[in-house]
């Protein structure tokens, strides 16, 4: 900040002095002055943050009080130190080890964090710590192939009504099959469970699994194949769909598809699903058949082509195109979150997503205006199979990773939460 200077006068004196015998005429001028100055700063000497020290949420500190003046002047105005506008440095750390095979993780309001493991039991995380015991062990869930404890979503009123749902894997008729079950959560225990949705076709593979509730206030659920590709085309299966309902299970009237809750169609097993801030459009990412994975802007009642087109490969009968496709490489891409925070302004607004096989951090810009999207690895192989990202409340990034789910490598401290910080 600029510095405002005070100013004021302060009179001295001056003698002349006659000589010889006469008698001493004084006379008095004054002739001089000093001046005395204040400045006004904000704290910690007026710095902007560097790449190695972004705040995430700056506050103005006020300026110290200048001198008394013998006119009112006005103060400076503090000026709130500014947010980084560059690229910030950044490192991964452990924020948590020990877990089996995570899948999602949600913020609650307290503080609290919520994580699912794929064998059925629900974890917390209080004041950085995990706690030894899970909030609850759900006894249904049937962790079977890449089935079992999968996507989870706080209610949007959470706050007051301690909703929060689970999609699971269970045996049913035989064989397996998905649900999304609604619980009430009351100190660190889940109680008076609620069937907002069964009968999702599920296999060993391609169960899908994640929920967000979007802008709308309105519950969004992906499913997967479950390994027979035809029933993603057929808009009467909920294999191969992303879904939409109300908080309480009902289908919302405006879907695409009069009393279905199917909202998009055509999808091998998709997992991961974000809302871009600002236009609110949802995005998803998809598994390919070994490559030619995808991420995709979701269209009420639009067909994503599976199984007919593979990415941008096959015959386009007026199938929806993604966004970007890996080509002829495999990402196995899960969860994404948009950031929204500018604690790593050079990501805010982008779309970063895990990916399990390639074990990379994505970051995607999608620019609009038909510009070409931009992607770019963050991080890759340094920490194996990724299976969520999320942003945390603190603006920091928090990873997941799957390594113990049969297809990994796992370390001693496998499995792990691992966070982004801005580096010191």
């Amino acid at each position: 900040m600029s510095q405002t200077r005070f100013r004021h006068a302060r009179p001295g004196l001056s003698r002349l002095a006659a000589t010889a015998l006469l008698l001493t005429l004084m006379l008095a001028t004054a002739c001089g002055s000093s001046s005395a100055t204040a400045t006004a700063t904000t704290g910690a000497e007026a710095s902007v943050p560097t790449a190695t020290d972004a705040p995430a949420d700056p506050t103005p500190t006020t300026p110290p009080t200048p001198e008394a003046t013998p006119t009112a002047t006005a103060a400076a105005t503090p000026e709130p130190t500014a947010a980084p506008t560059g690229p910030v440095a950044w490192t991964v750390e452990t924020f948590v080890s020990g877990l089996e095979i995570p899948w999602e993780m949600r913020f609650l309001p307290d503080g609290r964090i919520f994580v699912t493991e794929r064998p059925g039991r629900v974890r917390v995380i209080e004041n950085g710590q995990l706690r030894p015991e899970p909030v609850a062990t759900i006894p249904d869930v049937a962790p079977v192939g890449e089935g079992g404890l999968l996507g989870m979503a706080l209610h949007p009123d959470f706050a007051n009504n301690h909703w929060i749902y689970f999609y699971y894997t269970y045996q049913s008729g035989g064989g397996v099959a998905n649900k999304v079950v609604r619980y009430t959560e009351t100190n660190n225990t889940l109680v008076d469970p609620v069937v907002i949705l069964d009968g999702i076709p599920g296999a060993q593979i391609h169960d899908a699994g994640r929920l967000g509730f979007g802008p709308d206030g309105k519950l969004y659920i992906t499913t997967g194949d479950a390994a027979q590709p035809e029933l993603a085309q057929d808009t009467n299966s909920l294999a191969g769909k992303i879904l939409r309902l109300n908080d309480d299970g009902s289908v919302p009237p405006d879907n695409p598809f009069p009393g279905s809750p199917v909202y998009s169609y055509g999808h091998r097993n998709p997992e991961g699903l974000a809302w871009e801030p600002g236009t609110n459009a949802l995005y998803a990412t998809e598994h390919g058949p070994s490559a030619h994975d995808e991420v995709n802007q979701i269209q009420p009642g639009a067909n994503y082509g599976w199984p007919i087109m593979q990415g941008n490969e096959g015959p386009n009968n007026g199938y929806t195109l993604p966004v970007i496709e890996s080509g002829t490489d495999t990402w196995a891409p899960s969860g994404a979150t948009f950031v929204q925070g500018n604690t790593f302004p050079q990501w805010t607004g982008s779309l970063l997503f895990g990916s399990l096989r390639g074990t990379t951090l994505w970051r995607l810009d999608v620019p609009g205006g038909g510009s070409p999207p931009n992607l770019e690895a963050i991080i890759s192989g340094d920490y194996g199979r990724l299976r969520n990202v999320v942003e945390g409340p603190d603006g920091y990034i928090y990873i997941l990773t799957s390594n113990r789910d049969g297809r990994g490598d796992p370390a001693s401290d496998d499995d792990r939460i691992l966070r982004i910080v801005p580096q010191q």
